[in-house]
């Protein structure tokens, strides 16, 4: 019996290496339930039982790539559609309408809110480092967590969603900064849960398992 597939979304951006091999662990020690699969291609994502977008690099140039790729459709109906979908990083804010990183960007608005800088009087930008969660609201990836769990973080720029409950995660750096957001389906962190230790893995798998 064929595998269900895991897509990593490939658009020429993004921790593609670490974020699989730490899938790849952790699908192997749970008797190896997915086919996991780095891929631009549209119709294996939409294939996908579950799908990955991680990120890194400037707002603009992600939009651009996932444009170039022609995966701006394919990654609005899979969300739309209720598959379990996570967001990694820049894969984060992706997610909302825009960014001031890069104004007059349009973002995927699979959820309503803008992406703003840090601001963090004090405090060098962007936060580079490990920093504690302060979880919010529930969240399918947080189960089974200890309070305040640290995690590594590297980002000048966090979400302002319209509807602040859809925030399920803060982290504390010159004032609350969202570390993590989710709605049904669509759930995704800030930090790097690949570089995040057991609280990273731990994260991953509960993706793997909901």
């Amino acid at each position: 019996m064929a595998l269900e597939i895991l897509a990593i979304i490939d658009y020429g951006m993004g921790n593609l290496h670490s974020v699989s091999k730490a899938l790849a662990k952790l699908n192997t020690e749970n008797s190896n339930k997915y086919e996991i699969i780095v891929t631009s291609d549209p119709v294996v994502i939409g294939s996908a039982a579950k799908v990955v977008l991680p990120g890194v690099g400037a707002f603009g140039d992600c939009m651009a790539n996932l444009n170039s790729y022609g995966l701006i459709d394919i990654i609005k109906e899979v969300a739309g559609r209720g598959t379990p979908f996570m967001g990694i990083c820049l894969g984060l804010q992706l997610l909302f309408d825009g960014s001031e990183e890069d104004p007059g960007v349009t973002g995927l608005g699979i959820l309503s809110g803008m992406v703003r800088k840090i601001v963090a009087p004090g405090l060098k930008i962007p936060q580079m480092g490990w920093n504690s969660l302060e979880l919010k609201t529930a969240s399918p990836l947080f189960t089974g967590l200890v309070p305040a769990p640290y995690v590594y973080f590297v980002h000048s720029y966090h979400a302002v969603p319209d509807d602040s409950r859809i925030i399920t995660a803060v982290t504390n750096y010159g004032g609350d900064v969202t570390a993590a957001v989710g709605s049904g389906n669509v759930q995704a962190v800030q930090f790097h849960p690949e570089k995040s230790s057991a609280t990273g893995l731990a994260i991953l798998a509960n993706f793997l398992r909901s």
